[in-house]
C-alpha cells in the first residue's frame, strides 16, 4: 500500500532532527555556519552557507563559491533522504523554502542542531522571531497595557539606531520581526523600518490597534513597504466594552475597519483578543464577528498583570476558567474550521488531551493531527520566552518576552548575538529541568512549560510555577489568600 505523504516544512524539520543526531553529519554541517556572499538574480546576499544551500534545494537561481555549492549538494542529498524517511511532501517544502523568511527559520534550526546537538526543546543560536516594542507612543490608553504606553520615551532609539538593530537581527539570522508598542503605525520611523526588515529577507509583521489602518491608503503604503502580516486587537464584540477597555471612543469601529481592509487587500492577518473575565463569555460572539469580517485567524492572548495591567489584576482568569476557555477554543476550532490559537502555553497540553493524543501544537500556535506535528511538539513546543523569541524595548533593551520586564542587555552597549548567547537568564529559560513547582515534574513540560511571564508577574521567579494552570492550583490559591499582590512594582 502506498504511504500517504505528510507534512512539508514540518517533515523537513523532523528529518533534520533524525539525520543530524549523527555526530559526523553535525560536524560536516558546521562548515555551513560560515557566511558567504552569493548572487540571487543580480542581488548579493550575505548569509550562512546553510541558508544558501536551502535556497539551492528550493530551486532558486544562486551563484555561490565552490565550497557553498559543494555543501549545497550534500544538503540536497540529506534532505531528499530525510523527506523520504519521513514520507514528507518534498514539493511543498521546496515551495515554502523559496520564501527567504522561511529559509531563515529553517537555517536557524539547522544551526542549532549543528552547534548544540538535538536538545528538547531545541536550543537555537538565534530566535525565530523578535517582538519589538517600537515606541512608547500610543493614541489609545488600554487598561491592560504592559508598556504603560502614552508618550514616546526621551531615550528611544533614533532611526539610525533602529536600522542598526535591523542589521544586527539580520546578521544573526532572525526570521521574523513583529513591531508592537505603544502603537508603531503612528511613529514616523514605522515605514522606513518595515522596508529595511523586508529588504533583508526577514518577515515584517505588526501588532496594532487598527486606528491608522482603518484608512486603506495607509495600509497599502505599509504593504508596499514590505509589511506581510497585520494583527489587529479587538477585545469585545460589543463596541462600548472594547472602547472602554481601550480607553478611546471609536477604537472598536476603526479596529474592525482595519481588519476589513486587510481582508479585502489579501494581507495575512489575525484578530487579536486579550482574554479576561470581561470577555471570556464572549468567545462565540468574537468568533462570529471574525467570520462576518472574513477573518480566518483569531489569536487569544494571555492577560499578564504587568504595566497598567497590574491595576486590573482582578480581571485575570482563574486556572479553572482558563482551562474551560482553552477547551472551548479547541471545540470552536473543530466546529468552525477557523485557525484559532492561544498564547497560553497550556493550549498545547489541552489539545493533546482532548484529541486523545491524535493532535498536537508545536508551540501554542499551529495545531495538527499529522504525526510530523506531534514529533515537532516537544522539539519546538511550549513557552518560547528567551528560547524561540525575544523582545526589544523602545530604548534597545532586550528582554525574554514583552510581558517579562527583566533586562538581559541593551543593543546600544552589546551586540544581539552576545546578549542571546551570553545571558544567564536566557540560558535558564531554555532548560526545562530548572523549572519549579509542578511545572518541574509535569509530563507536559516539553509541550507547555508554563507561561514564564505569568510565573514572574505573580511570584517574582521566572522559573517558578505558572499559577495560571490547573496543575498549579495550590500556588494560585496561595496567591488568592495573599490578595494576589503581584511581585512587580
Amino acid at each position: 500500500m502506498k504511504r500517504k505523504k505528510r507534512g512539508g516544512v514540518g517533515a523537513l524539520l523532523v528529518s533534520f532532527r533524525v539525520i543530524l543526531a549523527n555526530p559526523f553529519v553535525r560536524l560536516l554541517l558546521k562548515g555551513g555556519l560560515k557566511d558567504y556572499d552569493c548572487l540571487y538574480e543580480g542581488r548579493t546576499v550575505k548569509a550562512s552557507a546553510l541558508y544558501h544551500a536551502l535556497a539551492m534545494y528550493a530551486g532558486e537561481s544562486v551563484q555561490c563559491p565552490v565550497a557553498v555549492r559543494f555543501l549545497g549538494g550534500l544538503i540536497k542529498m540529506l534532505l531528499r533522504l530525510g523527506m523520504a524517511v519521513m514520507h514528507g511532501r518534498e514539493e511543498e517544502a521546496k515551495k515554502a523554502l523559496k520564501d527567504p523568511a522561511v529559509r531563515r527559520g529553517v537555517s536557524v534550526v539547522l544551526k542549532g542542531i549543528a552547534l548544540y546537538g538535538v536538545t528538547v526543546p531545541q536550543r537555537l543560536p538565534a530566535p525565530f522571531m523578535i517582538v519589538w516594542n517600537f515606541t512608547n507612543m500610543c493614541n489609545l490608553r488600554c487598561k491592560h497595557c504592559y508598556q504603560r504606553a502614552d508618550r514616546p520615551l526621551p531615550n528611544e532609539l533614533t532611526l539610525k539606531e533602529k536600522l542598526m538593530v535591523v542589521d544586527q537581527l539580520d546578521k544573526v539570522g532572525v526570521a521574523a520581526v513583529a513591531l508592537s508598542g505603544g502603537e508603531p503605525t503612528i511613529h514616523p520611523h514605522f515605514l522606513p523600518v518595515v522596508k529595511a526588515i523586508s529588504t533583508r529577507g526577514m518577515y515584517p509583521a505588526v501588532a496594532t490597534n487598527g486606528w491608522v489602518f482603518a484608512d486603506s491608503t495607509s495600509l497599502k503604503k505599509a504593504v508596499k513597504a514590505g509589511l506581510r502580516y497585520v494583527e489587529v486587537s479587538v477585545d469585545s464584540a460589543d463596541p462600548k466594552k472594547h472602547d472602554w477597555f481601550r480607553g478611546v471612543q471609536g477604537s472598536w469601529e476603526r479596529a474592525v475597519k482595519a481588519l476589513t481592509n486587510t481582508v479585502k487587500l489579501g494581507v495575512s492577518h489575525a484578530m487579536a483578543v486579550t482574554i479576561t473575565k470581561l470577555n471570556v463569555n464572549e468567545v462565540e460572539d468574537l468568533l462570529d464577528l471574525a467570520e462576518s469580517i472574513g477573518v480566518r485567524r483569531v489569536a487569544f492572548f494571555n492577560f499578564i498583570p504587568v504595566g497598567r495591567g497590574r491595576k486590573i489584576i482582578n480581571l485575570d482568569l482563574s486556572p479553572e476558567e482558563r482551562e474551560e476557555f482553552l477547551r472551548t477554543l479547541y471545540h470552536e476550532m473543530k466546529r468552525r474550521g477557523l485557525e484559532i490559537v492561544s498564547t497560553a502555553p497550556q493550549y498545547g497540553r489541552v489539545i493533546t488531551q482532548l484529541s486523545g493524543r491524535r493532535e498536537a501544537a508545536p508551540t501554542h500556535f499551529y495545531v495538527g493531527g499529522d504525526p510530523i506535528v506531534k514529533a515537532l511538539a516537544e522539539f519546538v513546543g511550549g513557552c518560547g520566552a528567551g528560547r524561540i523569541y525575544a523582545a526589544i524595548e523602545p530604548d534597545g533593551t532586550v528582554t525574554p518576552c514583552v510581558f517579562m520586564p527583566m533586562p538581559v542587555g541593551n543593543l546600544r552597549a552589546q551586540g544581539f548575538w552576545e546578549i542571546w548567547t551570553g545571558s544567564e537568564l536566557l540560558k535558564a529559560l531554555r532548560d526545562r529541568s530548572r523549572l519549579k513547582g509542578f511545572c518541574s515534574q509535569c509530563p507536559y513540560k516539553y509541550v507547555c512549560g508554563g507561561c514564564r511571564a505569568r510565573a514572574y508577574a505573580y511570584t517574582g521567579d521566572p522559573l517558578g510555577p505558572d499559577p495560571g494552570c490547573v496543575y498549579n492550583l495550590s500556588a494560585w490559591r496561595s496567591l488568592v489568600r495573599e490578595a494576589m499582590n503581584p511581585y512587580q512594582e
